[in-house]
């Protein structure tokens, strides 16, 4: 049998040639001419048939993935997207008539789960109220066509956090304990025939539970009818990320009402002392992970202040240090989402750490409502759009990271 993602494009390929057939009668206000109707009832029996397929393919892929107890990762088994239009199923959301690849998508994420809107796939998209409109260039003007050239994206932080090696888990449903072996038995020696000693490990759990993000645009109706590659862009980009902006920040902080807790806001995870050097301060830092025993390609985090700093360090001739020796040979990355430590003057945060250790969890993907009654919008043809993220962090060992305000 084919698989599942190739099933998925041949009926959505076969259902927009149908559509094309009845769009051409349509257009030249006619009925379908002999030939068309033979084509179109040729297929619909392809598309049923490839129903009966898709259907076979879904049980088989939900019953391996049940088997194998697979609520961690949905890469296995995750569809062609390269086809897939968010503005395509936004307007879908809007009409409410899912067909087509984006109306598969919804119906495969939004199973067992209740929806308001139309759900897409986190790997498409991924808060702020914006408002969106055609008369104002800024507001939305620059994406309808007079010919649109692609729509320029703005600068953003950069979002490390994946990036550096953390653990994700898709596909959660409910609340997720992640068990921890904290201490080990104890072992002897015994005489021949000597009896062993009886010891106990400890076990521990991290507790994990969905949390929500999420961001908001109001259209006009113009933009929606006018715009198409540019808004595509827009809702691609621009939505999704500040979603994942979010996220990413809170997995390196957060800590606030209704966010997850990231790294720095973990109890547990120590503060190593800066000492005056910044080299002696990251040195320390891997010396810490390493009395802990922990062990794996480990790497720093720190924000720009903090490296511009690294930069201008120089020797006692006035030459430059590099930052391979100042950081020992250890990678480090830099990003605006490491927020400063504060203090007078400013102190700035260096995260050192095994970032695998670091867990990020998903229970949805990306929910997208569009909702065209809000009084807001009602009147004059505009949607609010809103989009849903609901997701969790928790460091699974907090000896894994440690600190420095430097």
């Amino acid at each position: 049998m084919p698989n599942l993602p190739s099933l998925r494009e041949k009926r959505a390929a076969k259902v927009d040639a149908l559509k094309a057939i009845q769009l051409a009668a349509e257009n030249d206000n006619r009925d379908l001419t002999p030939a068309e109707v033979s084509a179109f009832n040729q297929g619909r029996a392809e598309v049923e048939a490839l129903d009966v397929q898709v259907r076979n393919a879904e049980f088989l892929a939900e019953a391996e993935r049940r088997a194998a107890g697979d609520a961690v990762n949905d890469n296995r088994h995750a569809p062609d997207l390269s086809r897939y239009s968010v503005a395509r199923a936004m307007r879908c959301g809007m009409t409410g008539n899912f067909d087509g690849l984006e109306g598969e998508m919804h119906a495969e994420l939004s199973r067992g789960r209740e929806t308001r809107g139309v759900m897409i796939p986190t790997t498409m998209l991924l808060g702020e109220a914006r408002s969106q409109t055609v008369g104002t260039g800024s507001a939305g003007g620059f994406t309808v066509q007079t010919n649109v050239a692609p729509l320029a994206d703005r600068f953003r932080p950069a979002l490390r956090v994946e990036a550096m090696g953390a653990t994700v888990l898709r596909n959660l449903t409910g609340a997720v304990d992640l068990p921890n072996l904290t201490a080990s038995g104890s072992a002897s020696w015994v005489a021949e025939n000597g009896n062993a000693t009886r010891s106990a490990a400890t076990f521990a759990k991290v507790p994990m539970a969905p949390k929500t993000v999420t961001g908001e645009y109001r259209l006009s109706r113009r933009l929606i009818l006018q715009s198409n590659e540019a808004i595509e862009d827009l809702m691609r980009r621009d939505l999704g990320l500040i979603l994942a902006q979010a996220l990413d920040a809170a997995a390196i902080k957060g800590g606030a009402t209704n966010e997850p807790k990231g790294i720095l806001a973990t109890t547990g995870v120590a503060e190593v002392t800066a000492a005056t050097k910044l080299g002696d301060t990251c040195a320390n830092m891997i010396a810490a992970l390493e009395l802990d025993d922990v062990n794996g390609t480990a790497a720093f985090l720190t924000n720009p202040a903090a490296l511009n700093a690294a930069r201008k360090i120089v020797d006692g001739q006035g030459h430059y240090i590099t930052l391979a020796e100042t950081f020992h040979g250890q990678r480090v990355e830099v990003t605006t989402q490491v927020p400063d430590a504060g203090g007078t003057p400013v102190k700035q945060n260096l995260i050192y750490g095994l970032w695998s250790e670091l867990v990020i969890g998903y229970w949805s993907a990306v929910d997208v409502m569009v909702n065209p009654y809000h009084p807001d919008v009602a009147s004059n043809g505009g949607a609010l759009i809103h989009a849903f993220l609901d997701a969790d962090v928790a460091v699974r060992h907090t000896e894994a990271f440690r600190f420095a305000k430097v």
